[in-house]
């Protein structure tokens, strides 16, 4: 009897530290079980709150001061041409339009795989290069099967093909599908000027984890906080990034590792006010076929963090043997499956 009146004066007093602490702001760990009460949530769980704070253990709580306010994300699509620059087939050797769907399915599945993203406002706009009409059908069946509201933009390539360099930095002529893919990162600019805050530049190649979208939120509002800056997020791990040894420099997200990078390629997610502030460079990508096509994106690296993450959280669909393609230590065939059409 006594032994149970002590374990209830023992849970009495449980409670009442448990109340402070919250009040107080701290949170605690039952190390016994991994359990943090003040949460009511494991330490698997996420624990972090958009906008409020980050947590990782055992490092503690970081309160946000970058807060992240919205997300648009602005696809830009061309199921009739295969592959841009190379004759070699696509891992999966499948048809243009399968990438293209299952790019904009693993991303709605992003979308409401977290919690995190509930009260955040996401728009979603395409930007479409000479698709047929069968597949732009497609694409707006996706879409409808997950009840959300899409802007597709059907690119006026007459309005940018005069601003562009008929012969690249190579002395070589610009191809027409270099041309249209110039023309429709011009057109994805234009629109990220409407952007509130965050802009997520996606290729229609590109196959998301489903927690790509909010490690991807949630680790700017933690890193922009941490360094008081606005920063450049790479969602994919590239295998060109382990062809040669470079310094770097490590930080921590929501759940994975991510890492200082100089080279990316054109899709990538960071903040309107990057757009504004860089304007001039970032169009120039759209005017002269630089070598390498992303130098401009390189140059700007040079002045502001780009990170990539550890394990990637997209795949670009190239050759197998691209390095710019397969990223490492991830079953893709599992999470290909999972976003079959």
């Amino acid at each position: 009897m006594k032994n149970i009146e002590k374990m209830k004066k023992i849970g009495i007093l449980k409670k009442i530290f448990i109340k402070l602490c919250r009040k107080l702001g701290y949170e605690i760990i039952d190390q016994n079980n991994f359990n943090i009460p003040t949460l009511n949530k494991n330490v698997d769980d996420e624990l972090s709150k958009l906008g409020k704070y980050s947590i990782n253990l055992p490092l503690g709580i970081i309160k946000t001061t970058r807060k992240v306010k919205s997300i648009d994300i602005i696809i830009r699509t061309c199921t009739s041409v295969n592959m841009l620059t190379q004759n070699k087939k696509r891992l999966f050797e499948k048809e243009k339009i399968e990438y293209t769907l299952r790019t904009i399915k693993s991303l709605l599945n992003s979308v409401i795989y977290s919690t995190q993203l509930e009260d955040l406002e996401i728009k979603f706009t395409v930007i479409d290069h000479d698709s047929s009409e069968q597949n732009l059908k497609k694409i707006k069946k996706i879409f409808e099967n997950y009840d959300t509201k899409f802007k597709l933009i059907n690119l006026d390539l007459t309005k940018f093909e005069s601003k562009i360099e008929k012969v690249n930095e190579k002395g070589e002529n610009v191809s027409v599908n270099q041309i249209s893919n110039m023309a429709n990162i011009n057109q994805s600019l234009l629109e990220a000027k409407n952007a509130k805050d965050l802009i997520y530049f996606v290729e229609d190649d590109y196959l998301h984890t489903k927690n790509s979208l909010s490690e991807m939120v949630l680790t700017y509002e933690r890193i922009s906080t941490q360094l008081n800056r606005e920063i450049i997020i790479c969602p994919s791990d590239y295998p060109y990034l382990y062809t040669k040894a470079e310094y770097t420099q490590n930080f921590l997200g929501e759940k994975n590792h991510w890492r200082k990078i100089s080279e990316s390629l054109c899709t990538f997610l960071t903040s309107r006010k990057m757009v504004e502030k860089y304007w001039d460079k970032f169009v120039s990508m759209c005017e002269k076929e630089h070598y390498p096509f992303e130098k401009p994106l390189h140059d700007i690296y040079e002045k502001e963090l780009c990170i990539s993450p550890i394990p990637s959280l997209a795949l670009h669909f190239t050759n197998v043997n691209s390095i710019f393609g397969l990223s490492p230590n991830i079953n893709w065939k599992k999470i290909w499956e999972e976003n079959e059409n």
